[in-house]
């Protein structure tokens, strides 16, 4: 059974940093893409950043480009996203979610499981 656990969200202020984390379990985690995605108040969930199963090719939405890094570390079943310069429009929950080909497409579909989230906030 997919499990993917989410942490490391908070309230911040706008230009600040956060990190990210999610441990996953119960399936092959190092031949799995990855993808986390986001859901603003109101608002439908939004493609954020994608990598692939060795973690060498990742994948951005142009509003998080330069700013935001995806990784993860096959050894410790692990998922990260590193946010930079945080920004008032990246208030959302956060997902990571095992994903399929199309990883990097920019969409997601809503059939890939994810976790239950972590919250971030960015005041102004």
């Amino acid at each position: 059974q997919v499990q993917l656990v989410e942490s490391g969200g908070g309230l911040m202020q706008a230009g600040g940093s956060l990190r990210l984390s999610c441990a996953a379990s119960g399936f092959d985690f190092s031949s799995s893409p990855m993808t986390w995605v986001r859901q603003a108040p109101g608002g439908g969930l939004e493609w954020v950043s994608g990598v692939n199963s060795g973690g060498d090719t990742t994948a951005y939405s142009e509003s998080v480009k330069g700013r935001f890094v995806i990784a993860r570390d096959n050894t410790r079943n692990a998922l990260y996203l590193q946010m930079r310069n945080l920004k008032p429009e990246d208030t959302a929950v956060y997902f990571c979610a095992k994903s399929e080909s199309g990883w990097s497409s920019g969409i997601y579909p809503g059939t890939w499981p994810r976790g239950q989230g972590t919250q971030v906030v960015v005041l102004s």
